[in-house]
């Protein structure tokens, strides 16, 4: 009796360890079902989510001058998906007032953009990816939140066209951005440089430069050098003084001065002909000058109040010029008068 009792008890075991097994089997099976039935939801969801943002960001698209625009505005949309990547054809990039936080990497897969307008957004960083983009003309990024430019731009071979303005922090660009052989176009205003930056002066084909509402203390020496400029703003800066050479700016011929700390005019831009439109408003000159009185009977132009900035120039150049050899005369005279005295037995 005790061999079967023994016998009977070790069957029992190896059925209860064998059916212990067999539910852990079952378990473990179902559990993995389930995970592969999660990961296949997770993915068939995920592709129906990008199916869904794809045809969103393609009702989006719009067709002008036989170029395919992304048109973004007042909708939110902090970051791009990656989904976008299937759209690389697009040309320009339009989205204003988006949130958007910041510039994919991704954006190097769009080879054929030529336009890139991220204006009055969030935007930090601008990705070293950018300099992928050599057809890219234009990048417009004003009204961001950008502390600092990547050397890498300098490889956007094609760039016309860079706004980079409002973005507060920003107070110097790399020295490579002066590689830009193409760039005519340069919108820096209202940010914190305290100079014209030198990769700025040597661009050699820059002939709009806004640098209106910052921290200017001084223009560099060598402004001469920016030989194409022909539009210049530095209004609302802290200027003092102009260096002489800015009168061997050829093709100069609007040059915006107002509310700035200038104390005189170089009497050498009497000699700017080419200089059709100036704006001295607003600074602390030290003469104060009036012009003379125009015909009530005569119409002004448009043209002709355009030209009133370079008649007060003339005008103030010429009556600070008589005042000051009045004073030299004055000063000469009493010199010479202590000179007689003295002499005077």
């Amino acid at each position: 009796m005790t061999g079967v009792t023994v016998c009977f008890g070790t069957v029992n075991s190896v059925k209860a360890l064998w059916e212990t097994r067999i539910k852990k089997s079952k378990d473990d099976l179902k559990r993995e079902k389930e995970q592969r039935d999660r990961v296949t939801v997770g993915r068939l969801t995920g592709a129906w989510e990008d199916r869904i943002t794809l045809a969103k960001l393609k009702e989006r698209l719009v067709t002008e001058d036989g170029r395919v625009i992304l048109r973004i505005q007042n909708e939110e949309w902090k970051t791009l998906p990656p989904a976008l990547v299937q759209l690389t054809h697009i040309q320009e990039w339009q989205l204003h007032r988006t949130g958007l936080h910041k510039i994919p990497s991704f954006i190097s897969s769009f080879q054929s953009l030529i336009v890139l307008d991220l204006s009055r957004n969030a935007i930090r960083q601008i990705p070293k990816e950018i300099g992928k983009l050599t057809r890219l003309r234009e990048l417009l990024v004003s009204y961001n939140r950008l502390s600092c430019v990547p050397e890498e731009l300098s490889t956007c071979e094609s760039l016309e066209k860079l706004e980079l303005a409002k973005n507060s922090d920003l107070d110097e660009l790399p020295e490579q951005l002066s590689n830009l052989k193409k760039l005519y176009h340069l919108d820096l205003s209202l940010n914190q440089f305290s100079t014209i930056p030198e990769c700025v002066v040597n661009l050699p084909a820059l002939e709009w430069l806004d640098m209106g509402g910052n921290r200017l203390e001084r223009l560099p020496d060598d402004i001469h050098r920016m030989e194409k400029l022909h539009t210049l703003w530095l209004q609302r800066n802290e200027l003092e003084y102009l260096p002489d050479n800015i009168s061997r700016m050829p093709n100069l011929d609007t040059l915006v001065l107002s509310k700035n700390k200038l104390r005189d005019i170089p009497p050498l831009m009497e000699g700017m002909t080419n200089l059709r439109f100036v704006n001295f408003r607003d600074n602390p000159l030290t003469y104060h000058v009036t012009l003379p009185d125009v015909k009530e009977d005569v119409e002004e132009e448009e043209d002709d109040r355009e030209m009133f900035g370079r008649e007060f120039m003339n005008y103030y150049i010429h009556e600070a010029r008589k005042r000051d050899s009045q004073t030299y005369t004055s000063v000469l005279n009493v010199a010479l008068e202590g000179v007689v005295e003295i002499a005077a037995p």
